[in-house]
Parts: C-alpha cells; sequence; structure tokens
C-alpha cells in the first residue's frame, strides 16, 4: 500500500512513524515533509495548502489513503476535492472543519446545544470591542476568529493590554483575515486538559489525556506559541472527569455536529478548561493537535493505518484502538527568539545520541549532504517514553541535553508539576 500525509511539521512526522508500523504499506509520501521526514517517506516540494499540487500528485502516485493532517488545507476544502476525483483521503471535509476555523461558528454551536463553554461576545469593529471590554472585568479573553498558528488567543491582564490586542487584531491585521472578527470572552481559571478522539460520526473514541504547554518560558510567561512541549496524561484528568466529558461535551458536539448537516469524520481535539463548575470547552481543533500528537501517538498500540481506514467507512465502532498505560512528554526545542523574530540554517547536532526510549520528531528542519539544519521556529519535539511521567520526563531532558543548535531554546518545566 502507499499513503501520502500532507503537512510538513512534528505531527505530520509521529502520524507517519506510526503509519510506519503497518507492515502492508511499502510506501509513505510527503507534500512536503521535512529533513527529519525524508528519512522514513519520499517528500515533494508541495505546501501543505496547494490543494491542485497534492491533486496531481495523488493522481501521479495513486496512494490508498491521503492523509491530510495540518488544519489549513482541511478548511480550505482538501478532503472534498480529493473526495470528487475518487481519491481516498482521511479528514473532515471543509463543511466539518469550520468548527476551528471559525471561532464564532464553535461557540454559536456549544450555545445552542449546551456544550459548556465560557460566556462570549462577538465583535466586527474594534471600537465596538474596546467599548464592551472596558465595562467588563479582567483579565480578559480576546480571540482572532479565525487560523492564526496558534497564536490568535490574547490574555489581556488589564484595559490597556486588551486595547492593544483588539487594534493588533482588528486594524493592523496581524493574524490577516482571521481577525476580521474577534470573540471577547470570560477568562476561566483551573488546569487545562488536551483531548484528541477519533470519530466517524457515529462513534467517538477519546485518546489518552494530554496537556499542552504554549507560552514561550518557564512558568509560562512570555508570548503564546503554537506550543512548547505536551506530556500525556494529564495530572488530573480521571476516570471520573472523562464520564462526565463523554456525557457533556465528546458525545453532545458529535451529535451537535450531524444535526447541523456537518457530519465530522476524523479527528476531534478538544482543548477543554477543568474550573469549579466542571469542564468547559476553550477552543475546538479539527485535526491532530500538536505537540499533543508526539506524545499521544507515541503511546499508540493498534494500527493507525486501520483506524483511519474505519473512520473513512465509518465504521470504527468494529476498530480496535488500544493504547499503552505509560507516560509520554515531548520537549520542543526551538529557534531562539520563537515565536518571534528568529534565525535559522544552524546545523542540528546531537541527533544520534539519543537512546532508544526516545523518539525525535522534526517539526522545523531540513537535511542537506546527510545533515540536519533548523529551517522553523519549533525545530524538534524529544519525545520520551516512562513507565509513570516524572520517568518520561526525566528522560526526556537527558536526550534534550544531547541535542544542541545555535540560538535553541526550550523550557526547562515540561511537565513539571
Amino acid at each position: 500500500m502507499k499513503v501520502l500525509v500532507v503537512g510538513g511539521g512534528g505531527r505530520e512526522h509521529a502520524i507517519i512513524y506510526k503509519l510506519k508500523q503497518n507492515k502492508n504499506i511499502t510506501e509513505i509520501h510527503a507534500a512536503p515533509g521535512n529533513g527529519g521526514i525524508s528519512d522514513i517517506a519520499i517528500c515533494h516540494n508541495i505546501k501543505a495548502t496547494d490543494i491542485k499540487g497534492v491533486l496531481n500528485l495523488s493522481k501521479e502516485i495513486k496512494p490508498d489513503m491521503v492523509v491530510v493532517a495540518p488544519d489549513d488545507p482541511l478548511m480550505l476544502g482538501m478532503v472534498d476535492e480529493l473526495n470528487k476525483e475518487g481519491i481516498r483521503a482521511f479528514g473532515p471535509c471543509k463543511n466539518a472543519a469550520i468548527i476551528e476555523g471559525s471561532k464564532v461558528f464553535a461557540k454559536e454551536l456549544m450555545k445552542k446545544y449546551n456544550i459548556p463553554t465560557a460566556g462570549y461576545e462577538v465583535f466586527e469593529d474594534s471600537e465596538s470591542a474596546i467599548n464592551y471590554i472596558k465595562k467588563g472585568t479582567f483579565p480578559a479573553v480576546i480571540k482572532a476568529e479565525g487560523l492564526a498558528l496558534g497564536k490568535g488567543v490574547i490574555i489581556a491582564e488589564n484595559f490597556e493590554d486588551a486595547e492593544n490586542a483588539v487594534h493588533e487584531i482588528m486594524d493592523d491585521k496581524i493574524f490577516g483575515d482571521a481577525g476580521n472578527r474577534v470573540v471577547v470572552e470570560e477568562f476561566l481559571t483551573g488546569p487545562e486538559v488536551s483531548v484528541l478522539a477519533f470519530t466517524d460520526g457515529k462513534t467517538i473514541i477519546p485518546m489518552p489525556s494530554a496537556q499542552d504547554h504554549k507560552r514561550a518560558y518557564d512558568n509560562d510567561k512570555g508570548k503564546n506559541t503554537g506550543g512548547m512541549g505536551t506530556f500525556s496524561p494529564s495530572r488530573i484528568y480521571d476516570e471520573k472527569l472523562q464520564k462526565e466529558c463523554m456525557e457533556k461535551i465528546f458525545v453532545p458536539t458529535m451529535n451537535a455536529m450531524n444535526s447541523e448537516g456537518r457530519k465530522f469524520k476524523g479527528v476531534l481535539f478538544f482543548g477543554l478548561m477543568i474550573t469549579e463548575k466542571g469542564p468547559k470547552v476553550i477552543e475546538y481543533n479539527c485535526r491532530f493537535g500538536d505537540p499533543e500528537t508526539q506524545s499521544v501517538l507515541l503511546r499508540l498500540e493498534s494500527d493507525l493505518y486501520d483506524i483511519f481506514d474505519a473512520i473513512i467507512d465509518e465504521r470504527l465502532d468494529k476498530a480496535e484502538v488500544k493504547f499503552d498505560d505509560k507516560a509520554a512528554v515531548c520537549i520542543v526545542m526551538a529557534s531562539g527568539g520563537y515565536p518571534e523574530k528568529y534565525q535559522t540554517g544552524f546545523e542540528i547536532d546531537g541527533l544520534l545520541d539519543v537512546d532508544e526510549n526516545t523518539v525525535i520528531f522534526h517539526a522545523g528542519t531540513k537535511k542537506e549532504n546527510g545533515k540536519y539544519y533548523t529551517a522553523g521556529g519549533r525545530v524538534l519535539g524529544v519525545t520520551a517514553k516512562g513507565e509513570n511521567l516524572d520517568d518520561a520526563i526525566k528522560k526526556a531532558y537527558e536526550n534534550v541535553s544531547k541535542i544542541s543548535f545555535e540560538k535553541a531554546h526550550y523550557r526547562k518545566d515540561i511537565g513539571i508539576k
């Protein structure tokens, strides 16, 4: 069998790593892939958002399945276009991917179907948003409506910060058209938990919980990033909490999308806040999270291709979905200055020195003449498995210390209580 995976980050490397374990898959292609992915897949210099390019490549190589991993192509309707050409594709269609593509849609869906979330208001101009914020309390949460590379959520501690955030998003367009509208949300407190779930629109099977560290620096300081590391499982997400989330959030969301005529088939990501009043949804994503995928998929014992195949055919209830009971930790090594200005092109040393408990998922790298170089903000996801979280954290950091590149930056507190 042949598989084509669309995307070129750490998440895609983790997906390809798991697909590679299926002995029936003889060839894996990636568009565009990266330096590390090129070691286990055939990379094609086609952007993940180039629908025509991916279609043409698919017609040329004739894969048994195309896995569309990132948010952008899903929201542009890549799965729809592949399906029109009779090409088997994994991922939600455009009308279901809107659950991530529009925060306004997501909030209104939750309100309509009584799915617990923070109170909110939507604004189409900066003046109205600022006037509303002026009368509220702080901290305040300000979200660009559309996609902003995981950075479109700003928590403003005071009115001045909130006013600046609204102007930057709506007037200065720092996130482009994603900032045409903003959602101003009630600030919730409590620990955050990420839960990814496989769903075919009929059945929903949550994966083990994870927790993401978004801020650039230790102790959750600095700007929001695409994610500086994750650990799985969460220290607080127990069986009782999972049962409550299934009953009040996971199944109701699947059913709500069906009621709206937007059947969701793929991976549905739930960003949760565990408040004093119970779990509430902070955000939905229409795909595997990054870097949550790196830690969660390392624990998957079942065959990933078979799960994807079952979801496409809407027979997930018959598929085996099994994870081990160990713990996994992913520490992101980033370029110094990320998520703002940073330099790339530095050689990466020490990749061959890591031990067998650790997998290095490449995020922003390129390979030239057998050497790896930095090529993005998030460079590597150093991912280790252990008997428990503390064991996995220790192993991950031991291996991070073996890898170096100029201006490398990583948090020292991933997974630590």
